[in-house]
């Protein structure tokens, strides 16, 4: 027990890590919502305190670090909107008081890839905990890349706090199981391991103040201001549906979306596009009507979902 002792708290980002996360809960997780990162950082005070034995009030969170490669202007000029986004989601985290550091991102054989984030990472990180000895770095991350900087960080007597997911969901396009996982290592090695997974959707379930304020209000991130939509995977749909019906056969169901048997290639659907039947009253073998649609990849989709009549 600290009693009345402030905690001097760090928070880092793996920025390519959080973003994809924040995408999975927009578009895959049945919340269907971004995660915040105003509401994050309340969840992690909440979270030092309690590992702590403190009261919140007394972790203060005096630095937070956003790392990610980034696109060169003329590269970015290439994607529809890309530099928009880009300072949009900048935006975002300058209001929340988080500094960003970017490194250019490189051609690795005619493919974009980050280079020397995570030592970047590693780099400031470790300086800025020599610097400002905080009590207590908080990392969002999931490479085992990181587990040298933990134990950097243990042996200048600091703890360590991972904000870790675990997921797995089918790709709409290819129907591929895609998994996320943290490093065992990394797991291992930190003070304080949170499987954020697991956390959020108990939080919800309980109805939660802190974890319902991980997450932005649908209504407040128009599709035009969506901070980080260069990222997406384009599951959300377009407005262009077909007064024609169909029926297929629900072939798969997941958490919130799912697939319908269709000529040449199964449709994916979301739980949103369904009329007058709850998403968990479904059952796989189900026979529905449908509209089509094309999303944003120009792809088709099932759309105004409703059983079909015998």
């Amino acid at each position: 027990m600290l009693g009345n002792r402030a905690l001097k708290v760090g928070v880092f980002y793996d920025g390519s890590y959080f973003s994809h996360v924040s995408n999975y809960y927009n578009y895959v997780h049945a919340h269907h919502r971004r995660l915040h990162i105003g509401g994050l950082h309340d969840f992690i005070k909440h979270m030092v305190a309690e590992k702590e034995g403190v009261t919140p009030n007394l972790c203060h969170i005096i630095d937070a670090h956003f790392f990610r490669g980034r696109f060169s202007a003329r590269d970015a000029n290439e994607k529809p909107n890309q530099l928009y986004y880009d300072r949009v989601f900048d935006d975002v985290l300058m209001y929340n008081g988080v500094q960003t550091h970017y490194l250019p991102v490189k051609d690795m054989q005619g493919r974009k890839k980050e280079k020397g984030i995570d030592v970047l990472m590693a780099l400031e990180t470790y300086e800025l905990c020599m610097l400002k000895r905080y009590d207590v770095v908080a990392l969002i991350a999931s490479d085992g890349d990181h587990v040298p900087l933990v134990r950097k960080l243990h042996a200048l007597g600091c703890k360590t706090m991972l904000l870790g997911w675990d997921f797995e969901f089918t790709d709409e396009q290819s129907g591929e199981l895609q998994t996320t996982r943290t490093s065992t290592d990394l797991w291992n090695e930190v003070t304080y391991p949170l499987e954020m997974a697991n956390l959020v959707d108990e939080g919800l379930k309980d109805n939660d103040e802190v974890i319902r304020e991980l997450f932005v209000l649908k209504e407040s991130v128009p599709r035009d201001l969506d901070p980080v939509a260069a990222d997406k995977p384009l599951v959300s749909m377009s407005d262009y549906p077909s007064d024609e019906r169909f029926t297929g056969e629900i072939m798969s169901l997941h958490n919130g979306y799912g697939f319908i048997r269709f000529p040449d290639n199964n449709l994916f659907f979301l739980h949103d596009d369904l009329i007058e039947v709850p998403f968990a009253d479904l059952k796989l073998g189900d026979n529905m009507s449908f509209t089509v649609a094309m999303n944003s990849r120009q792809q088709r989709v099932a759309k105004q979902i409703k059983r079909a009549e015998d």
